[in-house]
């Protein structure tokens, strides 16, 4: 009998609900999951895998106590042998820098004395985050000129001096102009692994441009690693614990895929990978490539762009948990509307019943008015919802205007929304997704349709089932005659950084190439932006 098609799973952990999707072949899916996403965000993520377990006939962990089922001759593999990847976006490392916890603490390094001494690092942080990150911060000599000429040396023995000083679990490393040469920076790894034994954030492998956004980054990455160790541990354990030998990755903020090793040193990669799962999965249900995309959950509402079946990127520095950084981040705009945002004679929200609208909203016999409840009574319902309209029962004169006016302000919300996200650029199409997508109206200023996929409620798992991997390079080129092979290097350099994340090397392409010219430098030169991706290797 010829095998069954493998199978992949993809999970996201949002803000109110943690998705679970099983893809077969052609990318059909064949089993999907909400579950309320817990205070301890795993416990979610696990509740998630065996509703979708259960979905494919599989007896998840209780299998794994008793022995291992064998496969008949002529039957077909166990469910746990079809699944060949599991693939995770997860809200861990955002949690942990907004909530200031389970952070590691960093001995934070800058190559540039003494040009940059006049802004010490971490300026600008909120007290209570460097408190709890920074272990000591020192600004020594090193670096690199933007044409990637060295200044001086490192001076490793003050670097020693240092972080003898310092009780540290993790060393952040950033030099001047590191984009242009990370040399600087990979021989102050080499000294602290072989005499210290700490892992070490690297911000030429992080950020691009821009000296203290990308050495906030670095730091965040740093602080991390321990986090980091968590999530993956704990995603092993569920795997094991369910008898599934799936090769296991991480989703990138990008909307691509990364190793567990890759992950484990690049742990500020995965914020904003909720955003990101969300965009690749509604490019993918509805098979549109260039669109703007509203993800609609039970507390806020984000809007992406889609270029290229990729998120549009964010132009400008993205701050997290209070701090200015400059590494890749999808463009979103978030605003707080939700199927559990509180309605009030006055408004609605900010805040929101979230999860717990299953038993406070009033279609499901709660007593507090939310947008559910106002969409329900101004008849948009989603497909499982056809008796709430019901279940609202006699209202009150008072409560049927009230909720007729919540509908428009959420409307008014969405509309001026799309019309930021659109840049002026009319006549793109409007994909709807997340479990609040029937709230949408039918019609939307600025988008030429509504588009609602099938399994719109679940695309942000989707979009971490069928993510590829990738490897980006930002670098300062010259820009004479050796500008086309130091190009060629650094694609090179993107496509290995793929293959590192998990990509097939046979089949990983150039997805995008950038090239911006830099003015008043003694030599000509240009900014060089290349990514690569391809799809998982076998």
């Amino acid at each position: 009998m010829a095998d069954l098609p493998e199978l992949g799973i993809g999970i996201d952990v949002g803000g109110t609900n943690t998705d679970a999707v099983v893809l077969g072949a052609q990318g059909r899916v064949i089993a999907k999951a909400k579950r309320p996403t817990t205070p301890d965000v795993t416990e979610g993520l696990r509740a998630a895998l065996d509703a979708v377990l259960a979905e494919l006939g599989h007896e998840s962990a209780r299998e794994a106590d008793g022995p291992r089922l064998e496969r008949e001759a002529d039957g077909p593999p166990p469910v746990q042998d079809r699944i060949t990847r599991v693939m995770l976006g997860t809200t861990h490392a955002t949690n942990a820098i907004l909530e200031r916890r389970n952070l590691g603490r960093v001995a934070v390094l800058r190559l540039g004395a003494p040009a940059t001494t006049s802004v010490p690092p971490l300026s600008g942080w909120p007290g209570d985050l460097r408190k709890a990150v920074s272990a000591g911060e020192a600004v020594v000599p090193g670096g690199h000129y933007v044409d990637g000429r060295e200044i001086r040396p490192p001076d490793l023995d003050t670097i020693r001096r240092f972080l003898d000083g310092v009780a540290a679990e993790a060393v952040a490393v950033t030099s001047v102009f590191s984009p242009a040469s990370g040399e600087h920076e990979r021989l102050v790894e080499e000294l602290v692994r072989a005499e210290y034994g700490l892992p070490v954030s690297l911000s030429h492998e992080i950020g691009s441009l821009g000296l203290l956004e990308r050495e906030n980054a670095t730091v965040l990455n740093a602080a991390l690693y321990g986090v980091a160790a968590h999530v993956t541990g704990a995603l092993v354990a569920a795997l094991a614990e369910r008898g599934l030998r799936a090769r296991p990755y991480l989703a990138q903020n990008d909307g691509t895929l990364m190793t567990l090793e890759h992950a484990a040193r690049l742990p500020v990669s995965t914020i904003g990978s909720g955003p990101a799962n969300s965009l690749r999965g509604a490019a993918y249900l509805s098979g549109v490539t260039d669109a703007i995309v509203v993800d609609v959950g039970g507390t806020s509402t984000d809007l992406g762009v889609l270029a290229g079946g990729f998120p549009r990127e964010s132009a400008a520095a993205v701050e997290i948990g209070g701090v200015l950084t400059n590494f890749r981040m999808p463009d979103i705009l978030a605003i707080a509307l939700g199927g559990g945002t509180v309605v009030r004679e006055h408004g609605i929200g900010p805040d929101s019943v979230g999860y717990r609208i299953a038993r406070e909203g009033l279609v499901f016999g709660g007593s507090t008015p939310t947008i559910t409840d106002a969409a329900v009574a101004a008849g948009r319902t989603p497909s499982d919802g056809k008796d709430w309209l019901a279940r609202l029962g006699d209202m009150s004169e008072g409560m049927a205007d009230m909720l007729e006016s919540a509908v428009a302000v959420a409307d008014e919300m969405v509309i001026d929304a799309v019309d930021r996200m659109a840049l002026g650029k009319s006549g793109r199409p409007l994909v709807a997704v997340g479990g609040g997508a029937f709230l949408l109206p039918e019609r939307i200023p600025g988008a030429d349709r509504v588009i609602r996929p099938e399994h719109a409620e679940v695309a942000n798992a989707v979009g971490a089932a069928i993510a590829l991997a990738s490897g980006r390079v930002d670098t300062i080129l010259p820009a004479g005659d050796s500008r086309s092979e130091a190009i060629e290097r650094a694609k090179e350099e993107a496509a290995a950084r793929a293959v590192a994340a998990g990509a097939d090397p046979s089949r990983v392409e150039i997805v995008d190439l950038l090239e911006v010219p830099l003015s008043y430098l003694s030599e000509p030169a240009v900014r060089v932006h290349v990514k690569a991706a391809g799809p998982l290797a076998r």
